[in-house]
């Protein structure tokens, strides 16, 4: 059965076992794309962009995700997590009279908000996402890292900077779904490799450069075989200065090339659909999960099962359209939370069970908007309040039916079906803040069209930069840490930490002339898209379903194609 997208309108596909979750779930058929329903779910998630701000209880100086302009009452850990408020004191009667989402946004604002997302971390004040970190700063969504700067997922790490997707690496420089890897950089799907750069899809190797697809070598520089001292005097002349550097970087691409690439990344799963998939099974249309079952439309995903349409999800169970939490079961539209169950539209709640339209709980149960019920109360207002949003939904429909004849159009809420994640309009960010943006990039004008906020830049972060960065590591002096710096490719001051510049010189690697986020922005774009292509194998010329366009000039391999030729 096809559908149609309200947002984009493409048209996408709605399956029988679909229909079958939705009425498990007891929610109505979605109107939106897969791709459009991920838009929306982690428009909700601000990984990155961090802020000053005073508590909203301690008035002490915290850093928060939530910008001291913005709306809302924000806590530091200390404060969210005492007895000194009750977030039931602020429980409201439902208005069957307005719209479930109109009174939500409210209880958002009347609230109070955690200042970051963050767990048993040691001097690491900047790091949102994170937990059991150690001299942290600026990573997101990654554990149990020490000495580490500018990661994204990264887990066991070790002094380690600017990074995607890195587990228990070491002394790593701008790697990418990488494992086990140690004093390397520029390396992209690589496994249990050393002192190797500008690498990709290698294994167990060292001392490599440039190549690509080698299993079990050393001293290979670009897929040659050469003698030790031959590959050292190589190597140094691309690696001592930033602009040989940069020769390396296309170089190596340009080599990359000449090879079969798989046409996805899928380890040890059975009858699955999607792209760096590892111990899976029914996984459909799923990005970066592990150890997963019966899960459709999932981007980042850890031993999840039963599930459809999830964003950074972990550790949980028969849910549906839930983004940037853990440990939940049979929920429905839930964000940033952790050990809730049988819940429903909730915001930052944790260790709680039948909540319906919260925020801010920690063990509480038979809450609606935060008002306190007797389990049969609950049951019966709940359902009431389900049938509510139904009916509003059908007069939405009626109503954009209508539009040919001139009539005003319904408002976003009007158009979501009772099952949807929250109305854009109310969460917390802007869209340039979420990582919506990184994956979903969209103009100004474009995200306001759209019913997205918008934050303009501050002048004051625009400070033309005087310094001139050296060429190499060697002649930078120390007091570059003290200076303002102004990316060479957005405008935006950053600088650079002394811990980093300590990175720089361990590893002899040039001071970056970007920004962080623009340094995340190359990684994101070098991953391919969350996105599956009908492709045939250029080899065998059977079907294959590919996250590579076929725009793009990579030979693409089915698997068993590519294990023939490459291993």
């Amino acid at each position: 059965m096809n559908h149609q997208c309200i947002n984009c309108s493409q048209k996408f596909e709605v399956t029988e076992g679909d229909l079958k979750f939705y009425e498990r779930m007891k929610v109505l058929s979605p109107v939106e794309c897969p791709s459009c329903r991920e838009q929306r779910r982690i428009s909700f998630r601000n990984e990155k962009n961090l802020y000053l701000r005073n508590c909203g209880n301690c008035k002490k100086q915290m850093v928060s995700i939530y910008s001291p302009d913005k709306p809302y009452n924000v806590y530091c850990a200390p404060c969210w997590w005492s007895d000194a408020w009750d977030p039931v004191n602020i429980g409201k009667d439902f208005d069957f009279s307005r719209s479930f989402f109109e009174q939500f946004d409210e209880l958002i604002k009347a609230s109070k908000l955690i200042n970051l997302f963050v767990e048993n971390n040691q001097n690491s004040d900047y790091v949102n996402q994170e937990t059991d970190d150690k001299n942290c700063y600026l990573n997101a969504g990654g554990h149990y890292n020490e000495d580490c700067y500018y990661n994204t997922y990264s887990i066991w790490g070790k002094n380690n900077v600017d990074n995607y997707w890195v587990i228990k690496c070491e002394l790593c420089y701008e790697c990418i779904n990488c494992e086990n890897c140690n004093k390397s950089t520029y390396l992209q799907d690589c496994l249990n490799c050393s002192d190797c750069h500008y690498c990709r899809e290698c294994t167990g190797c060292n001392y490599c450069f440039g190549s690509f697809g080698l299993k079990h070598k050393e001293y290979y520089f670009f897929n040659e075989k050469l003698s030790q001292k031959e590959y050292e005097n190589k190597v140094n002349e691309y690696l001592k200065n930033r602009t040989e550097r940069e020769n390396a970087k296309e170089k190596s691409r340009q080599n990359f090339l000449k090879f079969p690439h798989k046409a996805v990344k899928i380890i040890n799963c059975e009858d699955v659909t999607g792209d760096y998939l590892l111990g899976c099974k029914d996984v459909h249309e799923g990005y970066l999960i592990e150890n997963s079952r019966d899960v459709k439309y999932a981007y980042i995903g850890l031993d999840v099962k039963d599930s459809q349409d999830l964003s950074s999800y972990g550790w949980g169970e028969v849910s549906f359209n839930c983004a940037s939490s853990m440990k939940n079961s049979f929920c429905l539209a839930v964000s940033s939370t952790c050990n809730i169950h049988f819940s429903q539209y909730c915001f930052v709640c944790y260790n709680s069970s039948n909540l319906f339209g919260c925020v801010g709980l920690n063990h509480k149960q038979y809450c609606i908007l935060n008002k306190q019920y007797s389990k049969e109360e609950y049951e019966k207002l709940s359902e009431k309040i389900i049938d509510h949003m139904k009916k509003g939904r059908a007069h939405g429909a009626s109503a954009q039916d209508e539009q040919g004849s001139g009539s005003a159009s319904p408002s976003e809420s009007e158009l979501i079906n009772y099952g949807q994640f929250f109305p854009i309009k109310i969460s917390p960010f802007c869209y340039n803040e979420t990582v919506a943006y990184e994956y979903f990039p969209l103009t100004k004008e474009q995200a306001i069209s759209r019913g997205y906020k918008w934050k303009d830049s501050d002048e004051k972060e625009y400070i033309k930069q005087t310094y001139q960065i050296p060429e190499d590591i060697k002649n930078t002096p120390e007091n570059i840490a003290g200076e303002i710096l102004a990316c060479k490719n957005c405008d935006k001051n950053y600088k650079i930490i002394k811990e980093e510049l300590s990175f720089y010189r361990k590893m002899d690697l040039p001071v970056p002339l970007k920004c962080p986020a623009c340094r995340h922005k190359y990684r994101l774009e070098s991953k391919n898209p969350h996105r599956l292509y009908e492709r045939k194998c250029q080899k065998c010329g059977e079907a294959v379903k590919t996250t590579y366009s076929p725009n793009r000039t990579e030979i693409i391999y089915c698997e068993k194609c590519y294990l023939k030729t490459v291993y």
